[in-house]
């Protein structure tokens, strides 16, 4: 609940008994009781608006030289969300930075803690990094293996933002009740398999899947997820697009450690003869650390994460793949605002030219 909905709440419960008593000085607390209940219930179902914006600025070095530099406006979001019903949410989100464009649109109904439906547009279930919203990633952006081959900018060329129009099943199972957190996370879902915003133009479907094992611990996740589709490599050939990863996380929200490996098949055309498809394959992991440390007052508490990463990425096995090693801080003055300084070496071991630089600075705030 907002700050502004839990004050007029307040306020609303401070009121309206003496109004009430006022009106029937007998009063029946029950009655009193449920009008407030019914106020708390219209409360929560109130639309909800929320969002982001993060600017960012790139140095890239190359040849030991700074080359053009640029500010630009990384992201722009706003979303509404809320409860239709106690069982039933909604999400509206669009970002703004070139043109409007509708960015998550669903209905989520859960039927019980084990069992719930989701619909429309969102986040395919996939990889460990992609579900994390982009302003708790712990550098500037997701690593190039997640954006190769989770469909932000996927080397198939189909795909945007990580996300599909389709249906999704996800549950916790084997809750721990005192501990607060299910062992089994589940995501199974079915998708058009072209990207956000696009009507499907075949009889298939995609499918995506992902499990979270949390082994009686929740600071500690092993999953393992799965893509398996296709998409037109030409107007009248398909093409594979199969891909699956595993991984761990440790957060305790003071150290923080993830590392996930991912593989993908890729089909696309031979120039020699069109109509046979030739597969390509990727792969490519990323381990990233990083400690929280926490100073000042409970109100207005301050937070400071030094960050160390590396991953590796092969857009095709058979080609130059690239690694990147990045030191970063990860700096929370307040609640709402964020600021993230990256440094980055990429190195290409099998080119020429096969390092270069690039320092990263992205403000982000939030409402």
């Amino acid at each position: 609940m907002t700050r502004k909905n839990r004050f007029l709440l307040g306020l609303i419960a401070l009121v309206l008994p003496v109004v009430l008593t006022a009106q029937n000085p007998q009063g029946e607390s029950g009655s009193l009781q449920h009008q407030i209940n019914g106020l708390q219930e219209k409360v929560d179902r109130m639309p909800k608006i929320s969002g982001f914006a993060q600017v960012l600025f790139e140095q890239p070095f190359e040849n030991g030289k700074a080359v053009d530099n640029t500010f630009r406006m990384r992201r722009v979001r706003i979303s509404v969300d809320g409860k239709l019903t106690q069982r039933l949410k909604y999400k509206i989100q669009g970002d703004f930075v070139n043109s409007p464009m509708l960015v998550d649109a669903y209905l989520k109904y859960a039927i019980c803690p084990e069992f719930a439906l989701q619909i429309g547009q969102f986040k395919t279930p996939f990889t460990l990094e992609s579900p994390i919203n982009p302003l708790n990633l712990e550098i500037f952006d997701y690593g190039d293996a997640v954006r190769g081959l989770v469909g932000y900018k996927d080397v198939c060329g189909v795909g945007k933002l990580g996300r599909d129009i389709g249906i999704m099943a996800t549950g916790t199972l084997f809750s721990v009740e005192d501990k607060g957190f299910g062992i089994v996370d589940y995501s199974l879902g079915i998708f058009n398999g072209n990207g956000i915003n696009i009507v499907d133009n075949n009889m298939g479907k995609d499918f995506a899947g992902r499990i979270e094992i949390h082994p009686m611990l929740k600071a500690l996740t092993l999953t393992g997820s799965l893509y398996y589709g296709d998409y037109f490599v030409s107007d009248l050939q398909k093409g594979a697009r199969n891909r699956y990863s595993f991984g761990m996380q440790y957060n305790d929200d003071r150290f923080l450690v993830r590392s996930e490996y991912l593989s993908g098949k890729t089909g696309r055309m031979k120039e020699e003869n069109p109509f046979v498809p030739n597969d390509f394959f990727s792969k490519g992991y990323y381990a990233v650390a990083g400690y929280w440390f926490q100073f000042g007052k409970k109100e207005r508490q301050q937070r400071l994460m030094p960050v160390l990463r590396f991953e590796s990425f092969e857009k095709d096995t058979h080609q130059v793949g690239s690694n990147v090693y990045t030191v970063g801080l990860n700096y929370w003055p307040v609640k709402s605002l964020n600021f993230k300084l990256d440094y980055s070496l990429i190195q290409a071991p099998k080119q020429a030219d096969n390092e270069k630089h690039r320092i990263v600075a992205i403000l982000s705030y939030k409402f």
